[in-house]
């Protein structure tokens, strides 16, 4: 696939994220992914209580897809996401979570640790923390039986309800310096896809991230997700999400919305205006693995993302249906 000689960053944390580098790495000349540090579950979950470090799932998620195609690349994908059976307490870790934080102890530097990492993967980018501290995140929830309120990413993620706000503890983390830099500097910045509320607006949240994010706009590209979430969007429309950016960053402005094509099926008016807002032009493609389905497909994604980097305005085949500027 061609590549636009452009450099991106990208924001986000989990399969979300994991999917926009997937596609980015194909066309941007330049990576780097900034990753949420909020997960409290599982083997990441785990290590942060016990070693007291920054949760390190989200980050090998990210380094994993900015392997390479190649044997060394694919070998190394593996080792990062292989998971320990048995009834012992290395049960249900990941092996690379395990690797980043021995680098973590060792090199006394997260992003320094995780630089070592990618050296011996040979990734496509660079990887950084959003923060240089673990954060937690606490939700308001609209629940059948009444308001309730969310502690962690984990219940926030499963929360039964409508989440009504969102905030972050420490509420002004300090922001990882190299990834203010990263966001400055590149010439994309793209957020989402992902969990709405524990893996995308989190960016939005850290004060220092989200004036650099703002500050971008003009360059800014808003990649929704393909199908409401369980738990954290259950119900919400194309328009619902962009409204959520909103509220937490009503000082947000973007350049392009890259919705695909089944989101335009319904409430069109609504998804317009919404991207209108925001100053933004609205970009539909068919990006989804397969109708009906919650996984982005990496060569379409990349095939759409490639358009926008390069600046082509929405031609590009059929992948790409349309492109609807600001009225």
């Amino acid at each position: 696939m061609q590549r636009t000689g452009a450099s991106a960053v990208a924001l986000g944390g989990g399969h979300g994220l994991h999917a926009s580098l997937t596609a980015l790495r194909h066309v941007a000349d330049e990576l780097t992914a900034v990753v949420t540090v909020a997960d409290d579950g599982g083997s990441s979950g785990r290590l942060r209580r016990e070693l007291q470090v920054l949760p390190p799932g989200d980050l090998r998620m990210a380094l994993s897809a900015l392997c390479g195609d190649d044997d060394w690349g694919q070998t190394w994908m593996r080792v990062l996401q292989h998971r320990f059976s048995g009834d012992g307490e290395l049960h249900g870790h990941a092996l690379g979570n395990l690797l980043i934080v021995g680098l973590w102890d060792l090199l006394g530097d997260a992003v320094a640790g995780l630089d070592m990492v990618g050296r011996l993967l040979e990734a496509r980018g660079r990887v950084l923390p959003m923060s240089t501290v673990p954060i937690d995140i606490t939700a308001q929830v609209e629940a059948p039986d009444g308001p309730q309120t969310a502690h962690g990413q984990v219940e926030v993620a499963t929360a039964q309800g409508r989440i009504t706000s969102v905030a972050l503890t420490p509420s002004d983390p300090p922001a990882c310096p190299e990834a203010l830099g990263a966001v400055k500097d590149a010439d994309w910045v793209v957020l989402g896809p992902g969990s709405w509320y524990t893996s995308v607006i989190p960016h939005l949240l850290l004060p220092e991230l989200r004036r650099a994010i703002v500050d971008r706009g003009d360059r800014l590209v808003l990649v929704l997700n393909l199908v409401a979430q369980a738990g954290e969007t259950g119900g919400f429309s194309p328009a619902d999400h962009l409204a959520a950016l909103r509220e937490v960053a009503p000082e947000l402005r973007a350049h392009t919305v890259l919705a695909d094509t089944s989101a335009v099926l319904t409430a069109r008016a609504d998804l317009e205006d919404a991207v209108e807002a925001l100053g933004a032009r609205l970009v539909v493609a068919d990006v989804a693995s397969h109708p009906g389905s919650s996984a982005h497909d990496p060569v379409r994604l990349a095939e759409a993302l490639r358009v926008v980097l390069a600046g082509e305005d929405g031609a590009g085949g059929d992948r790409v249906g349309e492109s609807v500027p600001p009225r």
